[in-house]
């Protein structure tokens, strides 16, 4: 087990600069290592790719527009890759057409900087974008080991990132076929989801909110056969908003509706009304009833 880094001492971040301009290298690169990044450099979509063979960054800055592989298609394959899914892609462009912009995004970017290139922005950006993908990696980590089954759909309902338990629970539902896969998750996170497992179990998902623009997080659950009759899946398919789903995990864990109105911000009156629409949805008629139900699905 490693020894834990001493507080302060927390590796620098590293960007990967794409750009076949010498000069826009040049000027990134200084105003980067200005501010205490760790700078890599690549000429080409090709030796991006290369780059990441050896080292995987925490940020990219891609020139949209480059000779060969363009940028647009080389985020298409960093993407394509899960160890490398999670990496944010910055393009950098001097179109001003919203065509080239929508494609940017499209093809996995996550934001855009119009050249010429405004340092101060490029950085805050950078550093924001940094940021939230620490943050993003280390609840990913947390759920790798917790053995939960997370999965996350980005904006166009394409897996953007899996636990090693959703990818086993996955390929064991549906036999490798990832078509089938996603088909079924995007399924899921409009309400609907429910499979056969080999052996008899079945395997729910759920929708448990937003993890950023426009994606969604599934959170996979594996229920054995004659399990209360499927009761879990009575849950699954129950269409609870995410903040139903808060309500109905706290309420779970025996927290009044007062309680529950100063852990989420809101009056007890809202908690009151979010309750009737869940006991509606579930069927149920008791806070009882659904504290029970709720008490073998939610974490």
């Amino acid at each position: 087990m490693p020894w834990p880094e001493p507080a302060g001492h927390r590796p620098l971040p590293v960007v990967l600069v794409v750009d076949d301009a010498p000069d826009t290298l040049r000027m990134l690169c200084d105003a980067l290592a200005g501010e205490g990044y760790t700078v890599l450099v690549a000429r080409s979509g090709e030796e991006a790719l290369r780059r990441f063979e050896m080292a995987v960054p925490d940020a990219v800055l891609l020139d949209g527009v480059m000779p060969g592989l363009s940028g647009f298609e080389t985020c298409r394959r960093l993407k394509a890759e899960p160890a490398w899914a999670h990496v944010p892609v910055l393009f950098m462009t001097g179109l001003a057409d919203t065509a080239q912009v929508v494609e940017g995004f499209d093809s996995g970017g996550v934001d855009y900087v119009v050249k010429p290139l405004r340092v101060p922005e490029v950085l805050a950006r950078l550093s924001t974008h940094v940021r939230n993908a620490r943050v993003s990696r280390l609840a990913r980590e947390a759920a790798d080991v917790g053995g939960l089954g997370v999965v996350l759909l980005d904006a166009q309902g394409r897996v953007a990132w899996r636990s090693p338990q959703a990818q086993g629970w996955l390929v064991e539902a549906f036999e490798g076929d990832e078509a089938r896969a996603t088909g079924w998750l995007n399924e899921a996170a409009a309400g609907r989801g429910g499979t056969a497992l080999p052996g008899g179990d079945r395997l729910l998902a759920r929708q448990v909110g937003a993890a950023g623009l426009g994606e969604a997080m599934l959170l996979l659950q594996r229920e054995r056969a004659g399990d209360g009759a499927w009761q879990g899946e009575r849950l699954a398919n129950a269409a609870l908003t995410p903040r139903e789903t808060e309500v109905l995990s706290w309420l779970a864990k025996g927290k009044t509706n007062r309680d529950i109105a100063e852990i989420l911000g809101v009056s007890p009156r809202t908690v009151n009304k979010h309750l009737e629409h869940v006991f509606e949805k579930l069927g149920v008629e008791t806070r009882a009833a659904a504290a029970a139900l709720a008490s073998r699905m939610l974490p």
